[in-house]
């Protein structure tokens, strides 16, 4: 466990050191300046040597905040003071930031500018945490906090971008989901089993001004019970542990489940807690074990009147995943610890019979209707290994393409713009033998389509109506009607929900 307190969110004290980060300016792009991109991007792959030498023997108030609060140094104690005239170094003692004598100012926490793109456009919030393995030159304590990591990177980028009224961040850690999600919602529900990330959580609240989250202790939904909400976002700890002494089970990311035990609980639970048409959304680990898939076994947990949507990112096997994680704990092979960690690991795996772990992310929506055979659920397991971009929002494409293509096709139907299209041909051909559609943005999807699907495609510039381009189609084709539309009108509704095609004004 850590050796050091919980941070206090005191609302004044808070205020205060808002205050003096921005008259400091303690922001991504300024610090990128002030010591260059190189060495920031140093930093980013756990190395501060470069940043040092760059702001070597400079005492201004930017390299001093940068050296205490986002390299998690001591500073000295008149410089701190100078740096933060509002809170004192004092005020800083009080938040839980830092401890202090008459000379040094030794900080306890880290404090980072975290900038961010959603649908609401850009900004940047300070994210308090833990100090990490770098700060601390060692292994993570068991209680640590995490701050803004790859992870969370990710969900908040798959987080469907819409407005509502109560929002519900289970796990919330540091809070940056919460952050995120309060931009778009009335009332967030913040909940960690964590007391210690709670009060971290707490005080990003309030050093960033966000007033509408409520924050509650308690494990999995047990803090919420009784309520719904609209969407529920998580990024818990499902990181897959062994279950036995000596392998350290971090709060951050291990659930203290067996396996992919509360990957399968947040799955089966979420859905009595989402309101008509809410939407819940997780990163996760799935395992393949005893011949099943990962992706089949998820899919066995969701009932089967919900849309699921899961999105598998990579796959690992047992070796790769356990030198993953115990290297993200701070132990490297070169540690007298790694070997017996990693043997650890592996039983575990081999006497659950697990081949391979999965990651990636899950959507459970609840339907608003699900009469009728037109209002079939969405249950779409898929590989996706090529790189994406906005993924929240091709997902929320490929939600209300879903919920419109119930009442048919639409009546006109228009490429969207970041869609392009290869012909491949052999040497000498005049036909191509493959021709490709490629989306440029969301999931940069390739879909193989034949000429005719092509000449569809082609013809959707909104001016002409599905069904006149279809007739036109199979007189150009020389085939009935009926039989071309029978065979394009499935690979149609798939373009749309996939985002290749968007219904015309």
């Amino acid at each position: 466990m850590s050796d050091t307190p919980a941070p206090v969110p005191d609302p004044l004290g808070s205020a205060a050191l808002a205050a003096d980060l921005d008259e400091a300016d303690l922001r991504s792009e300024p610090l990128r300046r002030l010591w260059g991109e190189e060495a920031d991007d140093a930093l980013a792959r756990g190395m501060r040597e470069p940043i040092l030498r760059a702001i070597a023997g400079d005492s201004g108030v930017l390299a001093t905040l940068g050296r205490l609060l986002v390299l998690g140094m001591p500073q000295p104690r008149e410089a701190v003071a100078d740096a933060l005239p509002r809170l004192g170094v004092d005020g800083l003692v009080a938040l839980g930031l830092a401890r202090a004598d008459e000379e040094i100012v030794t900080p306890t926490a880290l404090l980072r500018p975290q900038s961010f793109v959603d649908a609401d456009g850009v900004g940047e919030w300070w994210i308090a945490s833990d100090l990490d393995e770098v700060a601390l030159d060692g292994a993570l304590p068991a209680d640590h906090v995490l701050g803004v990591g790859g992870a969370s990177r990710t969900l908040a980028e798959t987080i469907v971008p819409i407005e509502v009224d109560r929002a519900l961040d289970l796990g919330t850690g540091c809070g940056i989901q919460a952050l995120l999600v309060a931009r778009r919602a009335g009332t967030v529900v913040a909940t960690d089993i964590s007391a210690r990330a709670l009060a971290f959580a707490e005080l990003n609240a309030r050093l960033n001004g966000v007033s509408n989250i409520e924050f509650r202790l308690g494990s999995m939904f047990e803090p919420v019970e009784g309520e719904a909400f609209d969407l529920i976002v998580s990024n818990p700890p499902f990181v897959i542990t062994p279950r036995v002494d000596d392998v350290p089970a971090y709060e951050y990311r291990d659930g203290g489940l067996v396996g992919d035990a509360l990957v399968e609980q947040f799955v089966r639970t979420a859905p009595a807690f989402l309101t008509v048409g809410g939407i819940a959304q997780l990163l996760g680990n799935w395992e393949s074990r005893d011949g099943v898939t990962g992706l089949a076994r998820l899919d066995a947990w969701v009932p089967g009147d919900l849309d699921l949507w899961v999105i598998e990112r990579e796959q690992l096997s047992p070796l790769g995943y356990a030198e993953l994680w115990i290297r993200d704990g701070g132990t490297t092979p070169r540690d007298p610890e790694f070997t017996p960690l990693l043997t650890a690991w592996l039983d575990d795996f081999a006497a659950r019979r697990v081949t391979s772990i999965g990651f990636g992310y899950v959507l459970v929506r609840r339907p608003a209707s699900s009469e009728g055979p037109a209002h079939a659920p969405i249950r779409r397991r898929e590989a996706v290994r090529q790189s994406v971009a906005n993924v929240g929002a091709a997902l929320a494409t490929g939600l209300a393409a879903h919920d419109l293509l119930a009442a048919g096709v639409p009546a006109t139907l228009v490429t969207a713009s970041d869609v392009t299209e290869a012909r491949h041909l052999l040497p000498g051909d005049d036909d191509p033998s493959v021709i490709e559609l490629r989306q440029g943005g969301g999931l940069a999807r390739t879909v193989s389509v034949d000429p005719a699907l092509a000449a569809f495609v082609g013809a959707c510039d909104g001016e002409l109506t599905v069904g006149q381009i279809v007739a036109a189609l199979a007189d150009l084709f020389e085939v009935p009607l009926a039989d071309l539309w029978a065979d394009l009108e499935p690979r149609i509704r798939a373009l749309v929900f996939d985002g290749l095609l968007v219904p015309g004004e």
